[in-house]
């Protein structure tokens, strides 16, 4: 295990380049590594993977971070287990190269393999639990390893039980892939005329993620440390839910899909319609949405966390306002208030 080191910029391991400094800071390279920091850390910990979901505060965090740097992967017959560490995209990239398919529409997700399951990633019409078989976990209120299946993690839109908390550190997850090498069907619109498929139809796994790849890039989803657009936590917003009662009182042109507990709302649209143009500034141009999709918030080189939250609250004020929706953030806030 790395030494402990002390007063790390937390903006140096987050996409969206921005926090204060941790008050320790450990690299966890093995499962036995992690473990052991974890047990020695006490509280607080701040479990650390691609940084890519993660909004932490100027002041940054006083205690422990561990960061998450197990990889690697084996093939148990017909599942394959990961390592909580591994980039998420290099493995995505990996399976759909050797015929393995199912996640190709989650290419380009930035972070760790570890964090999929906790806020139940998804894009495109997939999401992690669509594959998920179970997870491996060190449970720290008891000192256990336990195996937690798909029912035990309770998803849902975007979150898990895991989200928020770190009594449960996810050491591994496995996933039941297809060997066909093609497609779950392709159920989002964009995709499939991007692909020249009809909807639910399938087509080449490796091709799947090529064209994912592109929709992505062009929305400024893709890391790229020369385009600020991609310092990002990706989608700042989830799309909110409303129960169907409310739709009366909402504008009939507003994209809305079918969804458990309610209906789904697009968050970019009720963005736009609000007044808050792509490329929208915050304090000082400092931030901006994304010049590319409204739903990202972006770090113009010089910004603050202060100046990222100040314009997530201008935007989430605009649209209840205008719509009388609430959006709620994606990403995890740490040590900041929203």
């Amino acid at each position: 295990m790395s030494p402990v080191e002390t007063r790390t910029l937390l903006a140096d391991h987050t996409t969206l380049r921005l926090g204060g400094p941790a008050g320790r800071f450990v690299i966890a390279k093995t499962t036995d590594d992690l473990l052991e920091a974890t047990r020695a850390a006490g509280e607080p910990v701040l479990l650390l993977g691609g940084g890519s979901n993660l909004v932490v505060g100027d002041a940054g965090f006083a205690g422990t971070v561990i960061k998450i740097a197990t990889e690697g992967w084996r093939f148990d017959g017909a599942e394959v287990e990961v390592a909580a560490g591994q980039n998420w995209d290099e493995f995505v990239a990996a399976m759909a190269g050797e015929g393995f398919s199912g996640l190709e529409c989650l290419s380009g997700i930035p972070g760790s393999v570890g964090a999929t399951p906790i806020q139940n990633v998804g894009a495109y019409g997939c999401e992690v639990a669509d594959l998920l078989v179970s997870i491996e976990c060190f449970d720290r209120r008891t000192g256990e390893i336990v195996t937690m299946t798909a029912a035990d993690l309770g998803f849902s839109y975007r979150t898990s039980v895991l989200k928020g908390s770190d009594a449960r550190i996810v050491l591994s997850v496995r996933f039941a892939l297809r060997d066909d090498g093609l497609s779950a069907p392709i159920r989002y619109p964009e995709l499939a005329r991007l692909l020249e498929v009809e909807p639910d139809q399938q087509a080449p796994a490796e091709r799947v993620r090529e064209a994912v790849l592109e929709l992505r890039r062009g929305k400024g989803m893709v890391l790229d440390a020369d385009d600020h657009d991609t310092w990002s936590a990706g989608s700042f917003f989830t799309n909110p839910i409303v129960r169907p009662g409310m739709l009366d009182r909402l504008p009939d042109d507003l994209p809305r899909y079918s969804a458990r507990g309610g209906v789904k709302l697009s968050a970019a649209w009720l963005i736009e319609h609000a007044g808050f143009a792509k490329g929208h500034p915050g304090p000082g141009g400092r931030v901006s949405l994304s010049t590319k999709h409204t739903l990202a918030l972006t770090n113009r080189g010089p910004a603050t966390t202060g100046d990222l939250l100040a314009l997530a609250r201008e935007v989430r004020d605009g649209v209840r306002a205008r719509f009388g929706v609430t959006l709620v953030p994606e990403p995890l806030l740490i040590n900041c208030d929203f």
